[in-house]
């Protein structure tokens, strides 16, 4: 056991330098931006044996704590091999974007943005990284959000056609978008009341209510065509988050409940989704008395 531990210490990246050096070394503007070096440090401070471990944390919250670092997250998120130095870089661009977007230039808001949107596109346009990357490109998503929740949609009033447009170009790149729409329902419905003030909360309500016939319209068209079975069950999901806000007429007029019940309920795959709709609808009050019938039917066509 020894002789395993010492060789697990000797394998292990070392910080050429002290830790304090390192750190001086990576906070100097002056230099190109060391990323082996971060990575070193990064791989130190999450070996629970490694003797320097202690000062190579307090040497990442040093980093963290420098107002101007997150300029050099492009620059660890492209050339960093290891995914644990990775999500250090872009846990420093959401410190930015939640902490210090309004008080930055035009030129690099913009800029931040269209490096995430480019990165999004890239890697969930491949299935092959989709798959192996998942992890990263879900916080990337979540990172988008953190912009959108700045910009959208006084500045940024194309986002759900851009979005939508995007999805008819690839399946693979479609189910990441449902993934992105999800969360940004998630965020206005469910999860804004303590992070957003009222007024802006409202705007991205009305935004996203005068958006959702093209949202509609992309979810229908996934769920009538796609053979995808991922696809099809991320659709479903990110619809159950929007059955709690949209016009009634989506749910009760058009194909969705039959959809439901006689498409994707009887289908093992898509069973569990399937049905948190059906439930979503069925919580539905305060119906108007148009519906009642249609309300029947469903609960009908659930129960036979």
């Amino acid at each position: 056991f020894e002789l395993i531990i010492k060789q697990i210490i000797m394998t292990t990246p070392i910080p050429p330098e002290s830790m304090e050096t390192a750190t001086r070394r990576l906070l100097d503007a002056s230099r190109d931006f060391d990323v082996p070096l971060l990575e070193d440090v990064i791989s130190t401070a999450y070996n629970p044996i490694h003797p320097q471990r202690a000062a190579a944390n307090k040497a990442l919250m040093t980093l963290q704590e420098n107002p101007d670092l997150w300029t050099k997250a492009d620059a660890i998120l492209e050339r960093a091999s290891n995914s644990q130095a990775k999500f250090f870089g872009l846990q420093i661009l959401d410190d930015a974007i939640r902490t210090r977007w309004k008080v930055l230039p035009s030129e690099q808001r913009e800029g931040i943005k269209n490096y995430v949107v480019g990165k999004i596109i890239s890697m969930s346009s491949d299935e092959q990284i989709m798959v192996r990357e998942k992890l990263f490109i879900s916080k990337l998503n979540l990172t988008l959000v953190q912009i959108l929740k700045q910009e959208w949609p006084h500045n940024w009033p194309s986002f759900i056609s851009d979005l939508v447009g995007s999805s008819k170009t690839s399946e693979i790149l479609c189910e990441n978008n449902m993934q992105i729409l999800k969360l940004l329902s998630e965020e206005v419905f469910d999860f804004s009341r303590d992070q957003m003030v009222t007024e802006k909360v409202k705007k991205m309500k009305e935004s996203l209510n005068g958006e959702f016939a093209n949202i509609y319209q992309l979810c229908e068209f996934i769920l009538e065509h796609s053979q995808r079975p991922s696809l099809l069950n991320v659709t479903l999901q990110t619809l159950q988050r929007f059955l709690t806000w949209i016009p009634l007429g989506y749910i009760f007029q058009a194909s969705l409940i039959d959809a439901l019940l006689n498409k994707f309920f009887p289908v093992p795959m898509f069973r569990n989704n399937a049905l948190d709709c059906l439930t979503e609808i069925g919580n539905l009050s305060d119906l108007e008395p148009q519906y009642d019938h249609l309300f029947r039917k469903l609960l009908d066509g659930f129960l036979l």
